[in-house]
């Protein structure tokens, strides 16, 4: 059985290329899924070209993968035995004469409806049991993530000082821990958001998480996902909200406000995007001021 040494190649990863920690999560799973494979089929080193095909069957055939599944799965271990084989040329990486194609179907987003963004907005019914402040802080939560369309994990990773004094931006950590200024446009969502942190600052150092669960702790992301779903059983909303149909609710606004595609690459922190393929550099004042001129929170009154 070959040696696969996981624990070295996650380090090398999040040390030298600044990889996230959900997509190192990802790579460990990667690789313990190939380390069960070489055992229970006996496979030593070596590799060959046959014995990453017998994988792919395996994948493909045996555990009924996704397609997206196989594909991350394959470019893991492709990207490992290209690490592995810089630092021992005696192990050349099995992928040297490998081409494998796996067809991805293109699944479009599934932005939340207007109307339901406005009844989720305005609603009372959705939070009758929840506790006041859990209230407010997941309404002022949702009102970020439509007009700034975050990922759900840099939201819930904010801290008190990421945000400016007077609310309207924030600095931002993405994929690979890369940085971005993100805008707050809405000077209602704004003025709302402003207390909150002031709020936040007097009680905590300015490196504290920005929200807080019930006892304290740091808001995790899975923990807003149960508040989401619970809201969508309440309002009936099928198929169920996401933070991730919000991001994509943010980009889908903007564009039918009239808001330049490329300013919206820029604001989701994107490196491309499927549409428009040629990625372009925009200045923050050109973005703030397209997103002022948006306002998303007044189109949806």
């Amino acid at each position: 059985m070959p040696h696969l040494d996981h624990t070295a190649f996650v380090n090398s990863c999040r040390d030298e290329r600044g990889v996230g920690r959900h997509t190192l999560r990802a790579y460990a799973q990667d690789l313990r899924t190939f380390a069960r494979f070489t055992k229970n089929r006996q496979l030593t080193d070596p590799l060959s070209k046959e014995d990453i095909l017998a994988y792919h069957r395996h994948l493909r055939d045996e555990l009924d993968a996704k397609p997206a599944t196989i594909e991350r799965r394959l470019v893991t271990l492709k990207s490992y035995f290209a690490w592995r084989a810089d630092r021992n040329s005696a192990l050349p990486s099995p992928f040297a004469c490998v081409r494998i194609s796996v067809r991805i179907p293109r699944r479009l987003p599934r932005p939340i409806e207007r109307d339901t963004l406005k009844a989720i907005l305005q609603s009372e019914t959705g939070f009758t049991n929840a506790q006041p402040a859990d209230r407010e802080i997941t309404i002022l939560m949702i009102k970020l993530l439509i007009v700034t369309g975050l990922r759900i994990s840099e939201l819930t990773n904010l801290k008190i000082r990421d945000v400016s004094p007077d609310a309207s931006q924030m600095i931002v950590r993405g994929k690979g821990n890369k940085e971005r200024i993100v805008f707050v446009p809405n000077e209602e969502l704004q003025a709302v958001f402003r207390q909150y942190c002031a709020d936040r600052a007097k009680n905590d150092s300015l490196k504290s998480p920005l929200f807080l669960n019930a006892v304290g702790r740091r808001l995790r992301s899975q923990t807003f996902r149960k508040r989401l779903r619970v809201l969508s059983h309440r309002l009936g909303i099928v198929p169920h909200l996401t933070p991730h149909r919000f991001r994509h609710s943010a980009a889908t606004l903007l564009i039918e406000e009239g808001t330049d595609i490329r300013m919206v690459q820029a604001l989701l922190g994107h490196a491309s995007l499927r549409t428009t393929e040629i990625y372009v550099r925009v200045s923050n004042t050109a973005l703030r001021r397209a997103l002022e001129k948006a306002d998303i929170l007044e189109a949806l009154r």
